[in-house]
């Protein structure tokens, strides 16, 4: 078996999810060496699959947790001044259903919602006329009245991406697929087997964080001399993206007979995105798909409380995910805690496993977990991501609309659709993809529409893209933009760079 020589760390995290990357970054930004190494592409499962939503739980008042909804309400803050490109305020509207809540019960959910943690960026709740109120028009007539509250939208998959690129700029190494086949304890060292399509190495590390998700249980089990004291219970989400059922800014929050909430939410300009599901999950977690059932449960839903009706044939896109929610006592998979739990393993050296967690929550998650491992490594350090912007979140005075206005004046030659994406996606990482261009034609070839050579370069050499779903559907959206048409100009692009960098590999040299 070979390996590069001295490939000796103080932390592998394994998993390139959002609390893996997340917790990279924070412990290499607290000076430990740390190598991550995730078995597909970075958010390529559940981290990519959420509701795209930086949110405190409003539903989770009702099982009270509030310690939790406190939490993340917290966090909301926090995110929301760390990547404003990617992360932007947005208002939800409740059309009151009196039969499922009644008003006394909203008004009290809504009025701890803003007290129980400071706002800074989001405006408070407020009960709404419907019949006049811009969100009414989509509404059928019967839903008069409503309340509106604020919460936050992500893009989930790039929030993953930021935290890889800010932990590798802080030193830590990232590999995506690659496996970690099995840990084996030499104390006070772990020694790790990983596996990636050019072979199999070795390395050396003083810790091991096992942030793998849906797989957590599974890889203590199979991979480690290790066993665990808590378990994940697997709860699958779907979601249906349908054209544009309304023009604008508002989402909306719909309540259902069996409790459930459904989100619909303006989607990348021309869309509507409705979820989630909540059905408990027993198969592969990378092979999960929603099922006709769910679809019709989210068109059936969004018919009660729209006035165009939605069928199941007009769904051109659907995703699911599988929630590695903290097993409790709950029968409803909606009742499941979204907190999470960590669990640190001392022998033959530390071990720490990741159970549970929701997106709002990671950063705080990835504190938590680095503050274990530095202290049973004895590296303690102080916190720092609090106040850190994420990578491309530098806005002029913190602001996308003055951002959008630089870039307006700065660079009049990008079509605005372009500017707005690269905008969004970017921040003012957009000089990287962009580079000398002083013109469209400076971009390079146009691959596929809107995807020119210039940002699949930056996105093949920075952002670890190697696939056509890499780039269409994780790292841009633009999957969705081009129906079913032909992806092959791409992939044809991908395997001639490929190509052209394979002379530059190095193939490894020593065994450890």
């Amino acid at each position: 078996m070979s390996a590069v020589a001295s490939q000796n760390y103080d932390l592998l995290v394994i998993g390139g999810g959002v609390n893996g990357t997340g917790i990279a970054r924070d412990a290499a930004g607290r000076g430990l060496s740390v190598v991550l190494c995730e078995q597909d592409d970075l958010a390529a499962h559940t981290s990519s699959a959420s509701t795209k939503l930086i949110h405190g739980g409003l539903r989770y008042l009702e099982d009270f947790h509030f310690r939790l909804v406190r939490k993340a309400l917290k966090e909301r803050e926090v995110l929301l001044a760390a990547a404003p490109h990617i992360m932007r305020p947005l208002r939800f509207v409740m059309p009151h259903a009196a039969h499922l809540r009644p008003t006394w019960m909203i008004r009290a959910g809504l009025f701890l919602y803003d007290h129980l943690a400071a706002r800074r960026r989001l405006s408070a709740s407020a009960a709404i006329d419907l019949r006049t109120h811009i969100a009414g028009a989509p509404l059928r007539e019967s839903y008069r009245h409503g309340f509106v509250y604020s919460d936050g939208r992500v893009d989930d998959a790039r929030l993953v991406m930021l935290n890889a690129l800010d932990a590798q700029a802080r030193g830590a190494t990232i590999h995506t697929r690659t496996r970690c086949e099995r840990l084996t304890g030499e104390p006070p060292w772990w020694r790790a087997t990983l596996a990636s399509p050019a072979g199999r190495r070795e390395v050396r590390v003083r810790a091991v964080v096992n942030a793998t998700g849906p797989w957590a249980g599974r890889f203590v089990a199979e991979a480690t001399p290790l066993r665990t004291a808590h378990q994940v219970r697997l709860v699958k989400g779907s979601h249906v993206v349908v054209p544009r059922l309304f023009a604008h800014r508002f989402a909306y929050i719909f309540q259902n007979e069996d409790r459930r909430i459904v989100f619909a939410i303006p989607y990348e300009q021309e869309f509507t995105l409705l979820g989630t599901t909540d059905v408990d999950f027993h198969g592969d977690p990378a092979s999960v798909t929603i099922e006709p059932a769910e679809i019709a449960y989210l068109c059936a839903l969004a018919n009660r409380y729209f006035k165009q009706p939605l069928t199941p044939a007009e769904v051109v896109w659907s995703y699911s995910g599988v929630r590695p929610l903290l097993a409790d006592e709950a029968s409803d998979p909606m009742s499941v805690t979204r907190d999470y739990a960590l669990e640190l393993e001392r022998q033959p050296a530390p071990m720490l496993s990741v159970f549970g967690g929701k997106l709002t929550t990671y950063r705080r998650l990835a504190e938590d977990a680095v503050d274990l491992v530095s202290t049973a490594l004895s590296r303690r350090r102080a916190r720092w991501t609090a106040g850190a912007l994420l990578p491309g979140g530098d806005l002029p005075h913190g602001s996308l609309a003055v951002f959008l206005r630089t870039l307006a004046r700065r660079y009049p030659w990008l079509p605005d659709a372009l500017r707005l994406r690269y905008a969004l996606a970017y921040g003012t990482r957009i000089e990287r993809v962009l580079g000398s261009a002083a013109s469209l034609g400076g971009l390079g070839e146009e691959i596929l529409p809107q995807l020119y050579e210039n940002e699949l370069e930056y996105l093949y050499r920075e952002e670890f893209a190697h696939s056509a779903q890499d780039i269409l559907w994780r790292r841009s959206k633009l999957g969705l933009h081009l129906a079913k048409g032909d992806v092959s100009p791409l992939e044809r692009w991908l395997a001639a760079r490929e190509r052209a960098s394979a002379p530059r590999r190095t193939a490894p040299t020593a065994t450890l």
